[in-house]
């Protein structure tokens, strides 16, 4: 009997021991949760895509956001014997270290030995050479839910080289930071199409990712023979109403949820000569120019990590502080018009006017200004675009 009892203990402490042991070993992939936890796909890819690449060929489109808790998805995939054949990298690189439109050349990643593919610059989409050797593609990019937010652009050409090439796309949506409305012109794609606006969507369009990349799908964007073979694999627990506040910085230059905000409102002061704290450690946070009449807060724009000459490098800028914007405040012209209206006749406000068109989608919007009315006349210009957008986005909605 006292045998048995000995047994019984020693098999009772083996299986406790590899529960522990399978504990241990998932740990990096898998999300303690409740329900009010939003979890995004990556964190979920036991149960919800490791069977999708399972004995694939995968190549990934993402950066440096595309985390599994503390750890990179491509880490994670390769850690479980999942075969990466390349990586293609976006704006601001595969480890988001590079400025804004920086051109790098394709390289090999020094930590995992992969081949990162450059689609920045003169080749902004994978070409049928570079999806001839793949079976799946995955697509993972923290966005922030601004049509001129560059990592869109690359999905939409990603997917129609995925339709061209008969190549499925997985896409694991992320939370939208602006997500909980949709506001601003509808891009003119005839006259306005760039790489930073490519849709015919509003500067805020509230859709995530996935959701958008359904809406490519469905009103035949794509402009190819078929759709994308897609599959969106859901955030948990999220609402389009929830307040997300990002775990890692999407961009050099948007380091915080402020900056966030505020960047669907102050990027069109990259088509004038105001600093909007580019080469400060509070940029898109932050109006100024090297004149009193534009406030009394100062700043001096220099070079650093994030940005090398910034607007008004090394000059005294007067103008205002945003630092401490209420996280619900939402897209807005009340900065451009202000600006430009205290500018008067002796500043050249507009100095790249093509540039701020590229950016609002239209150039109905600057000649409103230019022509002094108010934000109520200039919002009444694209509104029944912007309803007609809105009924189109309900039926690709995921999420309440």
């Amino acid at each position: 009997m006292r045998n048995l009892y000995f047994f019984i203990i020693l098999v009772l402490f083996a299986l406790s021991c590899e529960s522990q042991n399978q504990d241990h070993q998932q740990k990096d992939v898998s999300v303690i949760e409740t329900e009010d936890t939003i979890i995004t796909p990556a964190a979920n890819l036991i149960d919800e895509y490791l069977p999708l690449i399972k004995n694939k060929r995968v190549a990934l489109l993402v950066n440096h956001t595309a985390l599994v808790g503390n750890t990179h998805l491509v880490d994670t995939l390769l850690s479980l014997g999942i075969e990466i054949k390349k990586i293609f990298a976006p704006e601001h690189g595969f480890r988001g270290n590079n400025q804004r439109g920086e051109v790098f050349s394709n390289n090999v990643d020094e930590k995992t030995g992969l081949p990162v593919i450059s689609l920045i610059g003169k080749k902004k989409q994978p070409d049928n050479g570079d999806l001839q050797d793949v079976d799946i593609v995955i697509y993972d990019v923290q966005d922030v839910g601004c049509r001129f937010y560059t990592y869109i652009s690359s999905m939409y050409l990603l997917m129609q080289a995925c339709a061209k090439n008969n190549k499925p796309l997985i896409i694991l949506d992320r939370p939208n930071p602006n997500g909980d409305y949709v506001a601003g012109p509808v891009l003119d794609t005839s006259n306005y199409r760039s790489f930073v606006g490519m849709l015919p969507i509003p500067v805020v369009y509230g859709m995530t990712a996935g959701e958008l990349a359904m809406m490519i799908n469905g009103e035949n964007w794509l402009n190819t023979s078929q759709k994308c073979d897609l599959t969106v694999i859901k955030v948990k627990n999220y609402r389009h109403s929830l307040h997300y506040s990002l775990p890692v910085k999407p961009s050099p230059n948007l380091p915080n949820d402020v900056s966030i905000r505020l960047y669907p409102s102050l990027c069109f002061f990259e088509a004038t000569n105001f600093s909007i704290g580019r080469g400060t450690d509070f940029p898109f946070q932050v109006i100024g120019y090297p004149d009193k009449r534009f406030g009394s807060f100062t700043f001096t724009p220099k070079d650093n990590e994030a940005q090398t000459n910034p607007v008004q490098e090394g000059k005294l800028c007067y103008g205002i502080d945003l630092r401490k914007i209420s996280l619900e405040s939402k897209f807005t012209l009340d900065y451009i018009i202000k600006f430009y209206q205290l500018s008067g006749t002796d500043i050249n406000f507009f100095v790249r006017p093509q540039w701020f068109d590229l950016l609002m989608g239209t150039n109905t919007v600057r000649k409103l200004i230019q022509q002094g009315k108010s934000v109520s006349e200039i919002q009444t210009s694209w509104q029944n675009d912007l309803e007609n957008f809105k009924q189109k986005r309900q039926k690709y909605l995921l999420y309440d």
